[in-house]
């Protein structure tokens, strides 16, 4: 019986950090976004002729000194990034070192650590990068260490459940091609391609390229103009994956709702507001508000349909 408590005090000592990784990691992916789009050019004066500028600038070998806002930021970014490393090293000691060893939470631990360890070698060459593949291994890696954050979360709260949902292979595929989603998203920005559809239904196709898909290829346009035309396919490609997502997830969670699946509910409010966030984004001339709202949105809708796909679903209270 003593045992028994002490393993629900281990479990709920994990949860709780856990939980604050989960927030760190938020943190984290939140900053990284506001210092990205900041670098892209969002928010800055004139608009929208500074988009990309500081590309510009880094291919001919110019410095742009950073505002006081984008230092606090990156100061704030390393400091959650150590911070949720520490946690995540205290998590691998609990769940390995001690027994019974967690070894699902503990796999999950793991990967946890390795995501960081691969960040936080990605962060060399992150400030300075050309290229999107730089880009896109951070957003990815972000995103996939935030969700399997949440996954732990999830596994170590107790409470009913209602058993494996029944819509997992649904749901993996629609973690599948959110993923390729948030790739694309991730190309817009690199690629500096954001403004290359200026309408919602409307892309100028003149000059778009399948070579703007290579995360290896460094960013080419005009110096004079903002817009970049061979990125048009990837704005196109991610207005039509947009379009994907939706058709995918709203009867996903529309199922898992209605079979007690509460995460259901959550996948359908968080995919109304980025449904709402991507038009305001075109609307809105790309402002920087509503691109970290975005950002934001698109790692929690990642996490929930994550938690449909891979845990027990947790249902309604009776």
């Amino acid at each position: 019986m003593q045992r028994m408590f002490g393993d629900i005090g281990r479990m709920a000592s994990l949860r709780k950090v856990a939980l604050a990784c989960a927030v760190l990691v938020l943190a984290i992916t939140s900053l990284s976004a506001f210092l990205r789009l900041s670098a892209s050019g969002l928010g800055c004066e004139p608009w929208p002729q500074c988009y990309g500028q500081s590309l510009r600038d880094r291919q001919q070998g110019a410095v742009t000194p950073p505002t006081g806002v984008v230092t606090a930021a990156r100061i704030s970014h390393r400091i959650a990034a150590v911070a949720a490393l520490l946690l995540i090293i205290v998590m691998v000691m609990n769940t390995w070192s001690k027994t019974p060893v967690l070894r699902r939470e503990g796999t999950m631990v793991l990967g946890l650590l390795f995501l960081a360890l691969f960040l936080a070698i990605l962060g060399r060459w992150t400030a300075n990068a050309k290229v999107p593949a730089v880009v896109l291994g951070n957003l990815v890696g972000g995103f996939a260490m935030f969700a399997l954050s949440c996954r732990l979360v999830e596994s170590l709260t107790p409470g009913p459940v209602t058993g494996r949902a029944p819509v997992s292979r649904w749901a993996w595929a629609a973690v599948a091609l959110l993923v390729v989603q948030v790739a694309l998203g991730g190309m817009v920005n690199a690629t500096y391609a954001g403004l290359s559809c200026p309408d919602l239904f409307r892309c100028d196709m003149a000059g778009a390229s399948w070579q703007a898909l290579n995360p290896w290829q460094v960013p080419a346009f005009d110096p004079a103009a903002p817009t970049n035309p061979s990125g048009a396919l990837v704005q196109w490609l991610h207005r039509i994956g947009a379009l994907a997502v939706f058709v995918v997830l709203l009867p996903l969670g529309i199922v898992s709702w209605r079979r007690g699946h509460l995460m259901g509910a959550a996948l359908l409010v968080l995919l109304a507001v980025e449904a709402v966030l991507g038009v305001m984004l075109v609307r809105g001339a790309l402002a920087l508000p509503a691109a970290l709202a975005h950002n934001i949105v698109a790692a929690l809708l990642l996490a929930a349909t994550l938690s449909l796909a891979a845990g027990r679903g947790r249902g309604s209270a009776a």
